[in-house]
């Protein structure tokens, strides 16, 4: 039986940074494309409006490039606001009259996971959490330990089933095309196992900085940040077996047995970097020891996988903005032809970011008379033409009770357990330049004689 839609959308938040980069134009698509025709009740606490609040829509989709006078009066219609301090019981109650005869509202806690105890207590005691949906934004929690008594929190109130973890990763076109890629295609699955895959790679890397949010970096680090959530989830669409079926359900199970089988990290097969000048940024302490930058080796052990090696690297103030997954396949066990020439393995490229290319490494023969090869790459470059922002996608899924593109309890906390042993008394970063590809230390991560692929600016495809 599908899912019932809910009839209210009420976000805590409404007047902080979060709703005017992505929840206003994603509301304003969903209202205007997608044809959501339900109350938006805004929740805050700086004693706006509902006017300010409307000012405050428009000026957003007027910096995203979204406004149209037409679509915004159809947003401004549907909204509502109430303004009150969290702490007080009174808040909720002036909700509740706000939502009238909702029976099924959302709610979106785009606030700080330190208030949420508060506000889902608040939902509770007032009668809005009944029948009720949540969504939470990441982090969830700051180690194992908080993510199991967030959760504990959470479920006090609201069935797992209710809940909705977003992580905006998730819903990127390019991360559901690398689920699509893996599965649709039946020449991988044969070889898509430890007697064919040498290792895995996947850099994600940033060129700019802390951009500002140098006391929120502080609270978080690489590790936190991206490794723990994102990186690891690509991973778990890598390597998950084929789910037993089409339902959102048969998925996250495949994904918990994977996240299961990851061995937790060893500190020895870690390395955390930190670029020269993040401690000249503001609200970041001189001796910080927060990593701007990590590179790991992560263990699969499970028959698929075991003994490949899984390498993970992440990083600001790297070369160029661009994420990127390298699969290399191993060399054939005899060579037939002239075994002087060093020739690199095949491979497949996954690019994730900004582009969406596919790209496999392959050996063909020189020209000329002797039987030598060389290099090529074949490229497919997905152009996708929607415009759907994650937001938009995961904001509706949640709408719809759609929990396919959602991180469950058990699969975040198996996540944590992955993380945890390099978060509690780390080996102290290493300082690497601006520009650099990271601290010359992360290269002893690689085995062998092998190295980091960096990526490259994608070159235009040919007219």
């Amino acid at each position: 039986m599908s899912a019932l839609q809910s009839d209210a959308f009420v976000f805590f938040g409404a007047t902080g940074d979060l709703a005017f980069k992505q929840v206003f134009p994603a509301l304003n698509s969903l209202v205007n494309r997608d044809g959501l025709a339900i109350p938006i009740i805004g929740m805050g606490r700086a004693g706006w409006n509902i006017e300010k609040l409307r000012a405050r829509a428009r000026e957003s989709l007027e910096h995203a490039g979204k406004y149209c006078a037409g679509d915004f009066e159809k947003l401004s219609a549907q909204m509502r606001y109430a303004d009150g301090d969290y702490s007080d019981p009174e808040t909720f109650r002036n909700l509740r009259k706000a939502l009238g005869s909702a029976a099924r509202p959302i709610h979106y806690l785009a606030i700080p996971p330190s208030m949420f105890g508060r506000v889902v207590q608040g939902l509770a005691d007032s009668g809005c959490a009944r029948d009720a949906r949540v969504i939470v934004e990441k982090p969830f929690g700051r180690d194992l330990a908080t993510a199991q008594a967030l959760d504990e929190t959470l479920h006090g109130v609201f069935p797992e089933g209710s809940i909705f973890r977003i992580d905006h990763y998730l819903g990127k076109e390019a991360v559901q095309n690398l689920l699509y890629f893996r599965f649709a295609n039946t020449f991988l699955e044969p070889i898509w196992n430890r007697n064919y895959v040498k290792d895995v790679q996947i850099t994600m890397a940033e060129s700019f900085g802390v951009q500002g949010r140098g006391a929120f970096y502080e609270e978080t680090g690489a590790i936190r940040d991206v490794v723990q959530n994102h990186l690891l989830q690509v991973i778990s669409l890598l390597a998950m077996d084929p789910p037993g079926g089409h339902e959102s359900d048969a998925r996250q199970a495949e994904k918990l047995r994977l996240f299961r089988a990851m061995r937790p990290l060893d500190p020895r097969e870690v390395v955390r970097g930190q670029f020269r000048g993040y401690r000249d940024e503001k609200g970041v302490k001189a001796d910080s020891q927060v990593e701007t930058f990590a590179a790991l080796k992560l263990h699969i052990d499970t028959w698929r996988w075991a003994d490949v090696p899984f390498y993970v690297r992440t990083g600001k103030c790297l070369p160029i903005t661009a994420t990127q997954v390298v699969v290399t396949l191993k060399c054939p066990p005899l060579p037939l032809f002239d075994g002087s020439e060093r020739l690199p393995s095949n491979y497949f490229r996954l690019r994730l970011s900004p582009e969406v290319v596919i790209g496999a490494g392959a050996l063909v023969k020189r020209s000329g008379e002797e039987m030598r090869g060389e290099p090529v790459e074949l490229i497919v470059r997905h152009q996708t033409q929607s415009d759907k922002s994650p937001y938009e996608r995961l904001l509706g899924d949640a709408v719809r009770g759609d929990t396919s593109l959602f991180t469950q309890d058990d699969c975040v906390e198996a996540a944590w357990r992955v993380v945890d042993p390099v978060l509690h008394d780390p080996l102290p970063v290493v300082p690497y330049d601006q520009g650099s590809w990271g601290p010359a230390e992360a290269d002893k991560i690689i085995e062998g004689d092998d190295t980091w692929h960096n990526p490259v600016a994608e070159r235009s495809a040919p007219c």
